[in-house]
């Protein structure tokens, strides 16, 4: 395949998301016969009727300097990397609701990272940041949460964290708005409020690694697809929550999104 095939996926593709996302398409086979059915994974799209269906969930670590030196990282030297959810692990938000959000088993130490998240309509390998933009469809506001106990802990044995990070429910995020209603994003006020009391509060100005610069990172690595998202990195002053509380996340040019632990 030539690079520009490969760099950039295109309508053979977007039919594929189309159909997904539960538009009929002439002659589309029908798929194998299984013992059960596994649900599929949607992000509700504002505006609009169809929903994007979601593939993979990356996440890159640390990508605010504040927050890598108080994970005990130095941010200057340190190379962007990508950890993984799946994508069941999404839990949908709608704007203008507080959901609730099981505290998950197993953690004493339960921890907020609001993120903002690009969501692709195109993929590829080996993408320039100068053309990486080009693949977003759409952004919103998400919660990376974590289990920060097991995840230290796992860490410290030089074992995968998997179980800290990729647990059930562990990705809330909010509607997806198309990047015609938003535009992209590249500075902006993104904070994070613990029961009416700021707790994160920067702007994504301060991140290190910029969205296309994250796009084209991950696709020297992976084979970007339609329907892969990826969590941005988060602000320092992360922290714990309990049951009861009540998590707003706000980025600006998003509707807030709004979780209560229970």
């Amino acid at each position: 395949m030539d690079s520009h095939r490969r760099s950039l996926i295109g309508s053979s593709t977007s039919a594929a998301v189309g159909a997904l996302a539960g538009c009929a398409l002439p002659g589309t086979a029908a798929g194998p016969g299984t013992p059960f059915a596994v649900p599929a994974t949607y992000l509700p799209i504002v505006g609009s009727a169809l929903q994007f269906p979601v593939r993979r969930v990356y996440c890159i670590g640390r990508n605010y300097a504040a927050h890598a030196r108080e994970m005990g990282s130095d941010p200057s030297r340190e190379p962007p990397f990508f950890f993984q959810k799946p994508g069941d692990a999404i839990q949908n938000v709608a704007a203008g609701t507080v959901a609730d959000h099981p505290y998950p088993s197993l953690t004493k130490n339960y921890h907020y990272e609001v993120e903002l998240v690009a969501a692709l309509h195109q993929g590829g390998r080996n993408i320039a940041q100068a053309q990486a933009l080009e693949l977003v469809y759409g952004y919103a506001i998400g919660l990376d949460m974590t289990r920060r106990d097991l995840q230290r802990a796992m860490g410290d044995e030089k074992k995968p964290w998997e179980i800290g990070k990729s647990f059930d429910h562990s990705a809330p995020i909010g509607p997806l708005h198309r990047v015609g209603q938003t535009g992209h994003f590249s500075q902006g006020s993104i904070w994070l409020k613990v029961n009416g009391v700021v707790k994160q509060n920067a702007n994504l100005n301060q991140m290190i690694w910029s969205v296309a610069e994250q796009i084209a990172k991950l696709s020297e690595a992976f084979e970007l697809m339609p329907g892969d998202i990826i969590f941005s990195g988060t602000p320092e002053n992360v922290g714990p929550v309990l049951r009861g509380d009540v998590i707003d996340c706000h980025i600006d040019g998003l509707p807030n999104l709004g979780i209560k632990i229970v």
